[in-house]
């Protein structure tokens, strides 16, 4: 014999793990976007990679 009647708490419980999720999912897609708009903004990156790069110093004259 299956179980077919849902109980009143498990409706509230849906609706809060529906809820949480649909925070969680904006909170996601708010990071990425700010991340997207980041990188876009600030152009290419060059990575730290133990080499002295003429364009970071100071020109000596």
């Amino acid at each position: 014999m299956a179980i077919k009647t849902e109980h009143d708490m498990h409706k509230r419980r849906f609706s809060r793990n529906l809820g949480v999720g649909l925070v969680l999912a904006g909170f996601v897609a708010l990071m990425f976007g700010l991340s997207v708009v980041k990188i876009n903004a600030v152009g290419p990156i060059q990575g730290f990679d133990h080499v002295v790069r003429p364009e970071l110093t100071e020109r000596e004259q």
